[in-house]
């Protein structure tokens, strides 16, 4: 009790003034006096007219969590539209594979490109395919798009596919317009080569090349790509013919594996015959 009298004697006259301005308050807010009604209707449109003006004054701790949350929705947004396009995306890719799958003749296996090696001028690709799946050396690998290449080398879940863009890679093929026939290979830059066609044998650009009957690897038909320049030597008995092949060859994800496989006969006698 003696803090508190202390404390009030020592306040004593703070405590005054704050009751004055209490009672005057009071007195103001009960009197019916005009001219009192109309000091406070005065001091509330002033006290209103300061509350607008600092509401303009924005809370910046306020804003400064605001921002952070609204970031972070709008990377979550990003996110999710990033993974519709993907999705978008893939299911395209999807329904042309299954267009694929539906047109084929041949058993096929679906595959992923789990890996790719684009080194020394030999360009292959992993599939997470192998033996267990029915992969074997030699069967075709195409896409929605055409000829990959084929595979030579497997194991239990996995396989190893030759792409048309290495050096050892050589195959019939066949104009599809107007039947002329040669060999394909790549030529160690950009494009595929078709050689050992003459300078009489009807071939243009935009032509479609297809697998020939010719070939000991591929079945006959599967599309390779488009002649996309001819040109002819002078003194050389063949054209210079270059194709683009219908296959992305280095953004494809997804492939098929023909469960096709040369006729062993065929190549023993060929072989033989060889010697």
């Amino acid at each position: 009790m003696r803090q508190i009298l202390s404390a009030v004697s020592q306040y004593k006259e703070y405590l005054v003034l704050t009751a004055c301005i209490l009672l005057s308050l009071l007195l103001i807010a009960t009197d019916s006096n005009p001219q009192i009604r109309s000091l406070r209707s005065v001091t509330i449109v002033t006290i209103g007219f300061l509350q607008d003006m600092f509401d303009v004054i924005p809370d910046y701790f306020n804003l400064r969590d605001e921002n952070r949350i609204l970031r972070s929705q709008n990377l979550t947004l990003s996110e999710e539209v990033s993974l519709r396009r993907n999705a978008a995306i893939e299911n395209g890719r999807l329904r042309e594979m299954l267009g694929l799958k539906e047109q084929t003749r041949y058993d096929n296996i679906a595959a992923n490109i789990v890996g790719r090696n684009f080194q020394f001028f030999r360009n292959t690709i992993t599939l997470d395919v192998g033996e267990n799946d029915g992969v074997r050396v030699d069967m075709p690998v195409v896409s929605h798009e055409g000829l990959v290449g084929r595979v030579v080398a497997t194991s239990s879940g996995y396989s190893v596919a030759r792409t048309l863009f290495h050096r050892e890679m050589k195959t019939s093929a066949k104009v599809e317009r107007s039947r002329v026939d040669g060999i394909l290979g790549w030529n160690g830059a950009t494009h595929l080569m078709l050689t050992n066609v003459a300078k009489t044998l009807d071939v243009q650009v935009g032509d479609r090349l297809v697998t020939s009957e010719y070939s000991s690897v591929f079945p006959p038909g599967l599309p390779i790509g488009i002649v996309s320049r001819t040109q002819e030597e002078t003194g050389d008995l063949f054209q210079t013919i270059e194709v683009i092949p219908l296959a992305d060859l280095y953004r494809t994800e997804e492939v098929f594996v023909l469960l096709y496989t040369p006729d062993p006969a065929r190549i023993a006698l060929e072989e033989e015959s060889a010697r």
